[in-house]
């Protein structure tokens, strides 16, 4: 068993079965991310968002193939993968939905760079090259909101004192 970095009590060790709770978080946050991108490709307004609302939409189809390729790891561990999403956030203002989008990057990025670790440290070495792949198109969707709203890609390696949004 293992230290669980995510874990507030990091007495709690990760083992298989604490590694398909993580995932099934993770996969509820895949879930979200469908559903903000489908939303908000089609809400946002105004010439500026034209592009990065065609980009929300071609997001939340690679998010569909995350939730595919997490539930299918949550199964190939013996759970049952889940099915509800984490809250979506909504506004009337785009660049609000837009640092909502950015911020759900972030945290995704941090979470599975912390599971690719996981996985590798139980030995699930194919998990952990499904969830780097993931990660590629996840630091890929982070750029493309950053740039939308006009911000530096955010250092989530960083202290949560620089993670903040600084403008270019």
């Amino acid at each position: 068993m293992l230290d669980q970095p995510d874990s507030p009590d990091r007495k709690r060790t990760l083992d298989r079965q604490g590694l398909i709770a993580l995932l099934n978080d993770d996969l509820a946050g895949e879930y979200q991310a469908i559903i903000s991108y489908v939303v908000y490709s089609k809400v946002l307004r105004g010439p500026q968002y034209m592009t990065i609302a065609a980009e929300l939409e071609k997001h939340a189809s690679e998010e569909l193939a995350h939730a595919l390729i997490i539930a299918g790891q949550i199964d190939y561990l013996g759970g049952m993968p889940e099915t509800k999403p984490h809250p979506v956030k909504t506004s009337a203002k785009a660049e609000e939905m837009l640092k909502f989008d950015l911020d759900n990057e972030n945290e995704t990025i941090s979470r599975y760079r912390q599971r690719v670790k996981q996985c590798e440290l139980l030995g699930e070495y194919a998990v952990a090259e499904q969830i780097r792949e993931i990660l590629v198109q996840e630091q890929d969707h982070q750029v493309a909101l950053a740039t939308a709203l006009g911000v530096d890609v955010p250092n989530v390696s960083a202290s949560a004192e620089s993670q903040r949004m600084k403008p270019r």
